[in-house]
């Protein structure tokens, strides 16, 4: 599945383990495991390379920097607004691909009517929770991060989102279910992202495939009466859709799933880049 609805954003070239992307007016060049083929021509070389993220051998890396570009800048999907900013490990701030699910989540919300209330965990910078909010759901979004979850409040900002349509949370994903369930809050619809590996504010340890189970099973017990979708992504590799598919048919109730893997379009030989894979549930 993908979306063909970017015009801030476009994957120039892919190719030895390496995409050439168009960030608005800024060309970044970025690690991908995915992209083992040969590439159509240097990327490095590109003439409006403006930099490139290089791994270090002792691990992490950095960006070279091969032309003057700011420091952050704002990128648009349709009316939504995202900041843009290279980070450490590579990211950006943003997923484009996840643009394909924003539309699906949104849809669901607007055929819904009313407000309905999300659950958006390991939120990230808020693309998700942005979108929903902005298309009329009241979100309360949660990552380990604070600077993370304050980036989500600068990109509801720029996206012009509803003062009270975002509720920001910085707390341990799993612990913070718990205490929801023990407070008797329920929610229309959850969605998460989890990572494969990660610590949460104290130091929790988490790794998905120990974990992601014991996470989906309390969390659904989350969903109001009344609920709209159940949303899983993962990045982690080998893991494939229908072990998403599966685990939401065990742990939520009867209901409408499907899983599909994420791409994205490239102007590269008809190329569609793999990004990862989504498990939904539907009432």
């Amino acid at each position: 599945m993908q979306t063909e609805k970017w015009t801030d954003y476009e994957i120039i070239a892919t190719g030895g383990g390496e995409k050439l992307e168009r960030w608005g007016d800024v060309v970044l060049l970025r690690p991908d495991p995915q992209a083992i083929w040969e590439a159509p021509f240097p990327l490095a070389g590109y003439p409006g390379l403006c930099a490139r993220y290089v791994r270090s051998s002792t691990g992490g890396g950095r960006w070279d920097i091969k032309r003057r570009m700011p420091q952050e800048w704002t990128v648009s999907y349709g009316s939504l607004k995202f900041l843009i900013k290279p980070m450490g490990f590579k990211h950006t701030g943003l997923f484009p691909e996840q643009a394909y699910n924003w539309d699906v989540m949104t849809g669901l919300v607007k055929n819904a009517g009313g407000r309905p209330t999300v659950l958006n965990l390991f939120g990230y910078t808020g693309g998700a929770s942005v979108a929903l909010a902005a298309a009329g759901a009241k979100v309360t979004h949660v990552d380990a991060a604070k600077n993370m979850v304050e980036r989500c409040g600068q990109n509801a900002r720029l996206s012009a989102c509803p003062e009270d349509g975002i509720r920001y949370i910085v707390d341990d994903c799993s612990k913070f279910v718990a205490r929801e369930k023990r407070r008797g809050n329920r929610y229309n619809a959850i969605l998460m992202d989890p990572p494969s590996y990660g610590r949460g504010p104290g130091g929790e340890m988490w790794k998905l495939e120990d974990n992601i189970c014991e996470l989906v099973s309390e969390a659904a017990g989350l969903l109001s009466e009344d609920p709209l979708f159940f949303l899983i992504n993962s990045y982690t590799t080998g893991l494939q859709p229908t072990v998403l598919e599966n685990i939401l048919r065990v742990y939520l109730p009867e209901g409408e799933v499907e899983a599909y893997e994420l791409t994205l379009p490239t102007g590269d030989r008809g190329i569609k880049l793999p990004c990862g894979c989504t498990g939904l549930w539907r009432t």
